[in-house]
């Protein structure tokens, strides 16, 4: 067996191996390795065919690989600074508002999460405006019926960046450290949004307490 005939035995091996993958980086790792391998048996044995599928694969598998460690590295910062939800942009779509609008309900069934670009969004129940650089509707993704709890209409015409849950969850899939984050992430602002509300809830009692002080002689 020459040194041709090896190097191919390995890159079917490592082909298997992707079969056995459950999850998208560990997968693309072992088939940048497949191509290196590949690439130097098309050239050893003049397999130009093989050479040029795997010359045009390795560029391929490398940059999806890149992503994913970039959107966990960005996830995982996210966690340790101000949670904003910039990261998740490259993988949302554009979707245009107008004065009126209304993007969900209370009571409807939660689908999406909307990032602000522009404009202004109102959430009807609580009475709070949503500025550019918002992020509204993540939260529905851990509820348990997944039902929105709140009314989102538009202000101000603007636009936002969508995407849907079925999209988070496949990212989540597909990098399980991305989910982890994710999950870590969006429970934070979940005790950040009770924070607030406890403080409002705090303000307007000491409003009442003050206004019964007026009163009562």
């Amino acid at each position: 067996m020459n040194l041709a005939d090896m190097i191919g035995y390995l890159a079917a091996v490592l082909v298997a191996l992707t079969f056995y993958m459950k999850t998208m980086v560990p997968l693309r790792v072992i088939g940048i390795c497949s191509n290196c391998a590949f690439i130097a048996y098309g050239y050893l044995d003049d397999l130009y065919p093989v050479l040029i599928l795997h010359f045009i694969l390795l560029p391929l598998n490398s940059l999806r690989l890149r992503e994913m460690l970039r959107l966990t590295r960005q996830v995982r910062g996210a966690t340790q600074g101000d949670l904003n939800m910039e990261w998740l942009k490259p993988f949302m779509s554009k979707r245009a508002i107008k004065d009126g609008e209304i993007l969900f309900r209370k009571g409807d069934k939660a689908d999406h999460m909307y990032f602000v670009v522009a404009g202004r969004l109102h959430l009807h129940e609580i009475d709070i405006d949503l500025l550019p650089g918002s992020v509204v509707g993540e939260l529905g993704m851990l509820a348990p019926a997944r039902m929105r709890t709140q009314t989102l209409g538009c202000t101000e015409n603007g636009s936002v960046l969508e995407i849907s849950y079925d999209e988070i969850e496949e990212l989540y899939y597909q990098n399980p450290t991305f989910g982890f984050y994710f999950l870590r992430l969006s429970s934070a602002r979940l005790f950040e949004n009770i924070g607030k509300l406890e403080r409002t809830l705090a303000e307007r009692d000491q409003e009442i307490l003050r206004v019964r002080e007026t009163i009562v002689p």
